[in-house]
């Protein structure tokens, strides 16, 4: 989530009371308490969108910590959504209304709100519309490519690297669930992988093809020790048995991209392809929910390419009668041609 925080405050009413002056324990904090039943990439997402709406409500008074949650009223929050629909899209909006409602819930929980205030403050609606989905789709060129430049690199990274991408690829992983994988997570002689998706949900994914080859291929250089799937490996070769970080499977990616010449792409644009992919060869969109892990299958279908190509193909039926002109290239000389006095 790219948010561009704004200082004005969205009320006129005074702000300094939505400012804590006494700071309650970490465990008694809604926002700390609502942060800490997220997963660390939504954490992180969560955190900025409270700090966003924090900022706002305070004229910058205050971050998602210091914000006193417990006296956010019904013209605050709506007040806000206003304010967030005329900067953000919908989508974006709404991300940030969930996380406005649910530490709202946890300061209700928390003994500071009433029943009525609390669900007062978080009936403000949703907002309506839709955007397409941000980020592109890799072609199947492209996966080549960055194939070949795992291949091409001699060293352990290159193995790694190449059964990261076929995971990635393969089954959509989330950049937080590709670096929680440990090696008791994988069943070699199945090829299945327990993926520990968001809300702690897991699911089963099964390696098959390419992607059990690469994953096989690096198992043998890694060995079968206790600890994380994927190392981190230093330029001289040298693998540590330590979990990575969701930035550096974001920064291998820029790298196999640069050396296969393929254009800058986020480990969510794999994903993205992942699932267009199976939607395109036929796969059953319910079966690739599953597979992505998404809570429901509404979500899928925001990636689904076919009815695109359906809306082109219908496009082509109709008829703009308009011929290409041939098109002469005027010099600025004969411009001055023109005006020239032959006498």
């Amino acid at each position: 989530m790219v948010m561009k925080s704004t200082l004005r405050t969205v009320v006129t009413t005074s702000s300094t009371e939505l400012v804590l002056v006494d700071h309650p324990p970490i465990d008694q904090n809604p926002a700390a308490v609502y942060l800490a039943s997220l997963s660390q990439s939504g954490r992180r997402t969560q955190q900025h969108a409270l700090n966003t709406i924090a900022n706002m409500l305070t004229g910058g008074g205050a971050n998602a910590f210091t914000c006193n949650w417990s006296a956010v009223r019904y013209q605050h929050t709506a007040a806000l959504r206003t304010k967030l629909a005329e900067i953000y899209s919908p989508a974006m909006v709404n991300k940030v209304l969930s996380a406005l409602r649910r530490v709202l819930k946890e300061s209700w929980k928390l003994g500071y709100m009433s029943a009525e205030d609390y669900q007062r403050a978080a009936s403000v609606e949703s907002i309506r519309g839709e955007t397409l989905p941000s980020g592109r789709e890799l072609s199947s060129g492209e996966l080549v490519a960055l194939m070949g430049a795992c291949q091409k690199d001699p060293g352990p990274a290159g193995v790694r690297d190449a059964a990261m991408i076929a995971i990635l690829y393969s089954w959509g992983l989330r950049r937080e669930e590709i670096v929680t994988l440990d090696i008791g997570d994988y069943e070699s002689e199945k090829g299945a992988l327990v993926v520990k998706g968001k809300g702690n949900k897991q699911r089963r994914a099964h390696l098959v093809g390419g992607a059990f080859d690469a994953m096989a291929d690096w198992l043998i250089i890694r060995g079968l020790e206790a600890g994380p799937i994927f190392w981190p490996i230093n330029k001289s070769g040298v693998m540590k048995n330590k979990r990575l970080t969701t930035q550096s499977v974001y920064n291998m990616l820029r790298k196999r991209a640069g050396q296969g010449s393929v254009k800058n792409f986020s480990p969510h644009d794999l994903r993205r392809t992942f699932v267009g992919d199976l939607l395109e060869a036929g796969a059953d969109i319910a079966i690739v929910s599953r597979m992505a892990g998404h809570a429901n299958v509404q979500t899928t279908a925001r990636y689904d390419r076919r009815p695109e190509e359906a809306k082109r193909k219908a496009a082509q039926l109709l008829h703009v009668p308009y011929q290409r002109r041939k098109m002469i290239t005027k010099r600025e000389d004969d411009d001055d041609d023109e005006h020239v006095d032959p006498n």
